[in-house]
């Protein structure tokens, strides 16, 4: 991965304006490319886009593959013809600076019900070819995809270890059974997605026409109900009765008393191996298939990972086991010809987790937020940067840089207004001017931090299970003036 000096705003598309309650792949979201373009911007980080599933969160989807389909705008279906205007009579008020997940979710749901409706009598020989097309080309993940949905859908929406044994198991015959009697629901869903990666894709195009590249995630777990561990059962550590034995986590440390407990089922690696890594090959290439680079979340975790034995209350009593480490990244590499991938190495690293993302020229990350509690030294103070690294004020996980700093300790503050010569005032201006002057190769900071906002547009709280990931922006707050002084920023430090 070749990196130089880029810039970029971190946005999940949820965040989006529109008027369907939720952040959508319609026109506010070429109106955002648009901005950024304006701004001289040449990067755009998004959170993972797959269906979200438990807290409403992109880190916990019902699928590793598959897009999630309340993003797909309706707008462009009206455009499309796939919707008419009397489909939008009894379109609720939604609020305008948060997600209300249930509310949207309803009408999402709704709205693109009667899109499906109209598809299958619609008389258009293209579409239907391009539906074909589509199911035929992304078959390996699709087919198992939409059955898992439809099954998910009939049964009142209930994990897949609550679903009759026989479907539980994956019986060829019942599975033939279900399918036959439930073709419509199983359709679909697979309508929805390819209705989403019509969407994302003409998205995709138009980020690279404005030259920008586009940074996804890969989150390093998936979750436990969904498409991946139902129809792959024994690429990961899951019992007689389908359910985990052991899950993902991370052990007590300064933060967390007791640990973080993700629940996430752990991967039976030496199964991977023996398949030559080829679901997660599958999973990098389809990723990559719709984003320029990809974050890879938990990284550490592919040097060693905590493993928890299923149904402790917390993550205290677990062990460290060795993560497929170089022997995985090899095989990717191979397969990809190279691996446009950024570490996050956040959390406790350890000297494996170093020699794992050096010996692949990995960029790491680096987060200002967490450079003011100890000395000079700290890796995470920007003069330390090494060149081959992404910077951020914050993350999604992070409080905003003026959150932060509000209920940052007094010693942090003292140390961050010495460092930046800066008063505190406007501390967002700041930090993020120090960021863009950094030796770091890409600095990028979320949109709140831009637009100086305090921790109630927080975008997640870790470890919170719900009242996540429903921050908005206003149409207006993306301001001529805002994209001048960007543009400034990016100007004056060859970003």
């Amino acid at each position: 991965m070749t990196l130089s000096r880029k810039s970029g705003i971190l946005l999940h598309p949820t965040s989006l304006p529109g008027p369907d309650g939720i952040g959508d792949l319609g026109p506010e979201c070429y109106r955002w490319m648009d901005f950024l373009h304006g701004c001289g911007c040449s990067l755009w980080q998004i959170l993972p886009l797959g269906p979200t599933g438990f807290g409403d969160s992109p880190y916990q989807c019902f699928s590793a593959f598959a897009g999630n389909p309340y993003l797909i705008s309706p707008t462009l279906l009206l455009e499309e013809r796939l919707l008419n205007r009397d489909d939008f009579l009894d379109r609720p008020n939604f609020p305008v600076e948060q997600v209300d997940f249930g509310a949207a979710i309803t009408w999402k749901t709704t709205i693109l019900d009667r899109a499906f409706s109209r598809f299958k009598k619609s008389r258009s020989t293209k579409l239907h070819q391009q539906y074909q097309d589509f199911c035929r080309q992304e078959a390996g993940w699709l087919d198992d995809f939409g059955l898992f949905m439809a099954i998910k859908e009939v049964h009142g929406g209930g994990s897949w270890d609550g679903w009759p044994v026989e479907l539980r198991l994956r019986l060829p015959e019942a599975l033939s059974k279900f399918s036959a009697e439930n073709t419509p629901v199983v359709e679909k869903h697979k309508f929805r997605q390819f209705i989403f990666f019509s969407q994302w894709q003409r998205i995709f195009k138009y980020a690279h026409a404005r030259g920008i590249q586009i940074i996804g995630d890969i989150p390093i777990f998936i979750a436990y109900d969904s498409a991946d561990a139902w129809a792959n059962p024994e690429l990961f550590f899951l019992g007689k009765d389908s359910r985990p034995t052991v899950v993902a986590g991370v052990p007590p440390d300064y933060f967390s008393p007791t640990g973080q407990l993700w629940g996430n089922p752990l991967y039976r690696w030496s199964a991977h191996k023996r398949q030559g890594y080829a679901w997660w090959i599958k999973r990098f290439m389809s990723v990559l298939r719709t984003v320029d680079f990809a974050r890879l979340d938990h990284f550490r975790g592919f040097a060693g990972f905590w493993e928890i034995p299923a149904g402790m209350p917390t993550a205290e009593i677990g062990r460290w086991v060795k993560g497929p480490g170089k022997n995985f990244l090899s095989a990717i590499n191979r397969t990809l010809k190279g691996l446009p991938i950024i570490a996050e190495d956040l959390g406790l690293i350890t000297p494996d987790v170093i020699d794992l993302r050096d010996s692949f020229h990995l960029p790491g990350m680096k987060i200002l937020q967490f450079a003011f509690g100890s000395t000079p030294e700290d890796p995470f103070l920007p003069h330390n940067y090494p060149f081959n690294c992404v910077a951020y004020t914050g993350t999604h996980d992070n409080d905003t840089t003026r959150g932060w700093y509000e209920s940052a300790p007094e010693i942090e503050k003292d140390l961050c207004r010495r460092y930046l010569a800066s008063s505190g005032e406007h501390i967002h201006i700041d930090m993020i001017r120090e960021l863009w002057k950094s030796p770091a190769a890409f600095a990028i900071s979320p949109l709140q931090d831009f637009l100086g906002l305090g921790s109630e547009s927080r975008m997640n709280y870790p470890g919170r299970p719900a009242g996540n990931w429903s921050w908005r922006y206003l149409p207006y707050q993306l301001s001529p003036e805002l994209q001048r002084w960007v543009k400034e920023l990016n100007f004056l430090y060859s970003r």
